[in-house]
């Protein structure tokens, strides 16, 4: 048996559903992202698991108990498991970020592997933390099922990483919604995508909110 990593990005916050900035700001979820998150315990209690990795945020923290409380495991939280820095844009809107940062914003959409956000973090950086992190799971848990609990554009830099995605086309290749779950096999050619941003244990409901 090889290792199987699951990667759950947190579910929905007021900055998930309005598209706000939010890396270093710690918001809870809502009340849609609490039923997120116990959707997501309901329907993956029965796997075997073997460990459950979170950043140490309130939002990826509440996504996680669900399921930590139904099959009795503890999380370990790890500070490379955070989301991307975005500096000065925290909290701001799209729209302000374009029309007050335009330069800075600008090179960040065209190159985000080298250009951060306005006294942020690039995705070379962020790709270098979590990079840690996996490593230490590969070494600590050789086969079985481990569970991480991260933000958007973490899943995305760590997927564009274990894959050989551009880095700089983060944003432009892979979307996780809120809540949903990747899936990536470790095997004896390397890690395979098996499931991208599936959100089908969720009700139609919250499938349909609307979010970033």
């Amino acid at each position: 048996m090889s290792l199987k990593l699951y990667l759950l990005r947190h579910g929905e916050t007021v900055y998930s559903r309005t598209g706000g900035y939010c890396g270093d700001l710690d918001p809870d979820l809502t009340e849609n992202g609490e039923k997120m998150a116990t959707a997501f315990a309901n329907a993956h209690k029965a796997i075997a698991w073997d460990a459950v990795f979170v950043s140490p945020m309130k939002r990826t923290i509440a996504t996680a108990t669900p399921l930590c409380q139904a099959v009795n495991i503890e999380m370990q939280f790890r500070d490379g498991l955070k989301e991307l820095r975005y500096g000065k844009w925290e909290g701001l809107t799209n729209e302000f970020v374009k029309e007050n940062y335009s330069e800075d914003y600008l090179r960040w959409l065209t190159e985000p592997a080298w250009n951060p956000p306005t006294g942020g973090e690039t995705a070379v950086q962020l790709a270098s933390r979590a990079s840690f992190v996996i490593a230490e799971i590969q070494e600590m848990y050789p086969s079985g099922n481990v569970l991480v609990v991260s933000h958007k554009a973490t899943i995305r830099v760590i997927l564009c990483s274990l894959l050989g995605i551009d880095m700089g086309r983060y944003r432009d290749r892979i979307d996780v919604p809120a809540a949903s779950l990747s899936i990536v096999q470790f095997g004896a050619l390397g890690p395979m995508l098996k499931v991208l941003g599936d959100r089908s244990f969720m009700d139609a409901n919250l499938r349909s909110l609307v979010g970033t």
